[in-house]
């Protein structure tokens, strides 16, 4: 369903502030990822991520997006692959390694290449090596819809999960 575009509220319309948003969407707890390619050049582009998502099982599709100002925003448009690395508990220093800007984040990182070529992080709870299928420009994000090419799961790991905020290692049962 589209609405009519008179009806559409403005920034300046809105009965909401971008901070009281970004404060509810908040409470939708989330895992918690590194997407990581290597550009054309095969330079190592990383970055944590928590809007990944599940498309469709046939074919195979997930998706995820990135602020159109990232800087690893060239990275991810010029690579045929990528990898979602869905992180363990143990790997919140990971998560925040690659979540910091101005370093190598790969630097002490444990990976290997993964069957795509893709950056693939040790430990993972799940991982899926994904190649572009589309992107699609909506607000201030990408929109990266990728088709797994491979997938696998470390059972009986526990997932970091994102809330209000904070990571969280130790889920209540």
């Amino acid at each position: 369903m589209t609405l009519p575009t008179d009806s559409v509220p403005t920034a300046e319309t809105l009965p909401f502030t971008s901070d009281e948003l970004r404060a509810a969407l908040g409470q939708f707890a989330t895992g918690v990822t590194i997407v990581t390619a290597c550009d054309a050049q095969g330079r190592l582009v990383g970055l944590t991520a928590n809007s990944f998502n599940s498309v469709s099982l046939a074919p195979p599709l997930v998706l995820w997006s990135l602020a159109r100002q990232s800087s690893s925003m060239a990275g991810f448009l010029n690579a045929r692959h990528y990898a979602i690395n869905v992180l363990a508990a143990d790997q919140r220093p990971l998560a925040e390694r690659f979540a910091r800007r101005g370093i190598d984040r790969f630097d002490g990182a444990p990976w290997r290449p993964g069957l795509t070529g893709a950056p693939v992080i040790e430990g993972a709870v799940a991982v899926f090596e994904c190649s572009h299928r589309s992107q699609y420009d909506e607000g201030d994000h990408v929109i990266f819809v990728g088709q797994v090419a491979h997938c696998r799961r470390r059972v009986g790991a526990t997932p970091l999960v994102f809330h209000g905020g904070r990571f969280f290692t130790d889920l209540p049962i």
